[in-house]
C-alpha cells in the first residue's frame, strides 16, 4: 500500500499539457461493455534517464498506457519521469536541473533510494519516488497522475523517515529558535490571528501587553519578509497557508 500526502514545499501551480487520446471503456476500467472508444486526457510525459537501457525500460512500461503520452521532441510535458541508480549529491543536482528547465514535477525511478535524501529530493522539485523493482506501469500511472494534480507519492517508509526527519528539524532547529514550518513566530501567528479576529493595531497591543509601535514593527516585518503590501494582505495570505 502506498501513502499519498500533498507537496508542502511547492505551492506552484503546476501547468498541464493535456492531449486527447482514445480507449475503449474495458482498457480504461470503465464499465459499459460497449466496446466504443471513450475520450481519456493523457498526460504528457518527458522521460530522462542516466543511462539509455533504463530508459527504454520505463517507455515500454507506458508505451501502452492510453493515459500517458511519452513526449515527442520539443513538445511540453507536464511531468518528468527521471530514473537513476542511486541518489548521491550529483544525482539531486541532475534533478533539480530537470526541474528547473520547465518547472516540472519530477517522477523518480531509482535503484536506492535513502530516507534521508528526501528533504534534497523534495527541494530538487521530485513529487514522488519509486523503487525500481516497484516501478510497474500502473504504480508509474499513478505516480505521474499525482505529480500532475500537484500532489506526491511515497512508499510508505520514505514518507515515515521524511516525516521523522522534519519533526527532528522543527524540535531541533525552528523551535529553539521560536519558529515554526510557516516562518513565522510564535508572536507573528498571534498578532496575525487577532488581526484576523478584527483587532485594531491598538487594541491587538492592549491584548498581548505590547507598545503599538512594536506591533506596527511585527506587522511591517511580516509584509516585507513575505513581499505583501499590507497587513490586510498578510492576514489573507497567513490565513489562505493555514498558519493561523
Amino acid at each position: 500500500m502506498t501513502a499519498t500526502y500533498d507537496a508542502v514545499a511547492d505551492a506552484v501551480t503546476v501547468p498541464a499539457f493535456p492531449v486527447q487520446a482514445t480507449a475503449t471503456a474495458e482498457q480504461v476500467g470503465g464499465r459499459g461493455g460497449s466496446g466504443r472508444p471513450a475520450a481519456i486526457e493523457a498526460i504528457v510525459v518527458r522521460i530522462d534517464a542516466r543511462d539509455p537501457i533504463s530508459e527504454a525500460g520505463v517507455r515500454m512500461q507506458l508505451r501502452s498506457r492510453p493515459e500517458i503520452q511519452i513526449a515527442r521532441p520539443g513538445q511540453p510535458a507536464a511531468v518528468v519521469v527521471a530514473v537513476t541508480d542511486a541518489v548521491d549529491e550529483e544525482t539531486t543536482h541532475w534533478l533539480c536541473g530537470l526541474h528547473r528547465a520547465d518547472g516540472l514535477p519530477v517522477v523518480l525511478v531509482s535503484g536506492r533510494v535513502d530516507g534521508r535524501a528526501l528533504s534534497a529530493l523534495v527541494e530538487a522539485g521530485v513529487r514522488g519516488v519509486l523503487r525500481r523493482p516497484d516501478a510497474t506501469a500502473e504504480r508509474l500511472v499513478s505516480a505521474v497522475r499525482a505529480a500532475a494534480a500537484g500532489h506526491g507519492d511515497l512508499p510508505p517508509e520514505l514518507l515515515r523517515q521524511l516525516l521523522d526527519h522534519l519533526a527532528g528539524l522543527n524540535r531541533q532547529v525552528l523551535n529553539p529558535r521560536g519558529y515554526s514550518f510557516s516562518g513565522l513566530t510564535e508572536r507573528e501567528r498571534t498578532v496575525l490571528q487577532l488581526l484576523a479576529e478584527g483587532l485594531s493595531t491598538r487594541e491587538v497591543a492592549v491584548r498581548l501587553s505590547y507598545s503599538e509601535r512594536t506591533i506596527k514593527t511585527v506587522i511591517q516585518d511580516l509584509t516585507l519578509r513575505l513581499q505583501l503590501r499590507n497587513r490586510t494582505q498578510a492576514v489573507a495570505y497567513a490565513l489562505r497557508n493555514g498558519w493561523i
